[in-house]
């Protein structure tokens, strides 16, 4: 049975979704998140505020703190939210906190949800795979967009590409990285001084299907919630 989807937006979106969310950041975070989690990284904090990482940065100076506001790295982070940089850098084994403008805030508000999974085009079809594989009644995909304040190519792209699969419709997926290239939020990727945001980023979020498991948000209840991933 293909279930109810129910398309929202922003943080106040995440806060109003139920059933299984899937909370979309496609430029960057949760590529980020993948691409990380790929390269062996233990385990992923999702984090709202800035405030709260540069706490638990105080508290464990020996994880690994990445993110990014404005689209730029966080001061005093070790990382910015850029996949190019998480593959340059070994993460396996570490502990990363993450936040980011949009993404984690996402994550963080859909308390009402039965599960919360993340949402990139990187891991699309691992998405869609899980979500059939759980039978939701509900589905609700999250679009942060840019900043969570704007409607954004990429994740509009992304929620469009999973409804599609989940309802057996066609969806070429070919024309994505064109699509992506030419998004007003893509062309920081071209400006060779956005040093915070190489143009690899582009390629690497673009990448479709590349991953097959899914990031769910594990530890709900908890104070410091982490994302697990799971073979899909």
């Amino acid at each position: 049975m293909t279930p109810r989807i129910e398309r929202l937006d922003f943080v106040a979106g995440a806060r109003e979704a139920r059933g299984l969310a899937v909370v979309i950041d496609v430029f960057r975070a949760f590529s980020v998140a993948c691409y990380a989690m790929a390269g062996g990284a233990r385990r992923i904090h999702p984090v709202a505020a800035v405030e709260e990482a540069l706490a638990l940065k105080e508290l464990h100076p020996d994880w690994l703190f990445i993110g990014e506001r404005h689209a730029r790295k966080v001061e005093g982070f070790d990382l910015g939210n850029s996949p190019t940089e998480i593959r340059a850098t070994d993460v396996a084994g570490r502990i990363l906190v993450h936040t980011t403008h949009a993404g984690t805030q996402g994550l963080r508000a859909a308390t009402g949800a039965d599960e919360v999974v993340t949402g990139s085009l990187v891991n699309a079809g691992a998405i869609c795979r899980y979500i059939a594989a759980r039978r939701p009644a509900v589905v609700s995909l999250v679009r942060m967009g840019h900043e969570a304040l704007e409607r954004c190519v990429e994740d509009d792209l992304c929620a469009e590409l999973i409804a599609a699969r989940l309802e057996d419709r066609p969806f070429d997926t070919a024309g994505i990285p064109a699509t992506l290239a030419a998004a007003p939020a893509a062309q920081k990727f071209f400006d060779p001084a956005a040093t915070w945001a190489p143009r690899s980023d582009l390629d690497l979020c673009a990448a479709v299907d590349r991953f097959d498991f899914v990031l769910r948000l594990e530890d709900r209840d908890q104070p410091l919630p982490r994302l697990a991933a799971v073979p899909a």
